[in-house]
Formats: structure tokens, C-alpha cells, sequence
């Protein structure tokens, strides 16, 4: 606004001006609002075997090792039979559980606001237009 002033003041002096108008102009502004919300769904869980076949595979390698002290590889086959007994004889069974998470969502607002204001004048019959904040 001093800006606009001391223009004016100068061609002031120099000759006189007149100011025709002085326009305000707004602009189009969108406030995003955050909420949060709690979203739960249901996810399939399969039935997960690997535990019992790991613990059976363990078993079955002591046992193996044990047994047949004098074959090779005793262990490893003991293992992986007792690996693959557990594996069929478990009871894991998949299904559903519910899964929930937070999430940020938004309500947005349009609103007009101030963006800026100009004054056209004229001096020495030329028109001139200037452009301002308040």
C-alpha cells in the first residue's frame, strides 16, 4: 500500500492523476480438514504347518541320530521323515481374523479469499494500472 502511495504522490507532482477505480479480486482456496478412522476388515489366513513340521523334523533328527548309531545319515533321515509325519498330522487349519489400522482421511472446504486489488488511473491522458495488496 506505501508502495502505491508514494507512486501516486510522485505523479502527483509531476501532473495531476485520476483514479478511475480500484478493483478486488479473490481466488479460490481449498482447506483439507485431517479426521482419523478406525477401518477394520476381514483378511483369509491360511493354516500355517511349518512349526509343527520344523519341531517334527527336530524330533525325528535326535531319534534318528539315536537309533542308528551306526548307519550314516541317520540324523538327516529321522529329520525328514519326522519333518514330513508332523507336516501331515498337523492341525493348523487356516480361516478369517479381522484386521483393523487407523487412517487419516479429509473434509475439504472451498472458500474465496483476498488475492490482491488493482487502481487503474490515468496520467497525461495515458491509463496505467497498477496492482496491490491491502
Amino acid at each position: 500500500m506505501k508502495k502505491i502511495l508514494m507512486t501516486m504522490a510522485l505523479i502527483g507532482v509531476s501532473a495531476p492523476a485520476f483514479a478511475e477505480s480500484v478493483v478486488d479480486y479473490n481466488k479460490t482456496v481449498v482447506n483439507r480438514v485431517p479426521y482419523s478412522v478406525e477401518v477394520c476388515t476381514d483378511q483369509v489366513v491360511g493354516g500355517d504347518k511349518t512349526g509343527d513340521a520344523l519341531r517334527g523334523a527336530i524330533l525325528g533328527g535326535i531319534i534318528g541320530n539315536n537309533v542308528t548309531k551306526n548307519v550314516d545319515n541317520g540324523g538327516a533321515v529321522g529329520a525328514l521323515l519326522g519333518g514330513i509325519i508332523a507336516h501331515n498330522n498337523s492341525t493348523a487349519t487356516g480361516g478369517t481374523r479381522r484386521v483393523c489400522e487407523i487412517q487419516t482421511r479429509y473434509n475439504e472446504e472451498v472458500v474465496e479469499v483476498y488475492s490482491h486489488s488493482v487502481v487503474t488511473f490515468y496520467h497525461n491522458g495515458r491509463q496505467y494500472s497498477l496492482r496491490f495488496q491491502k
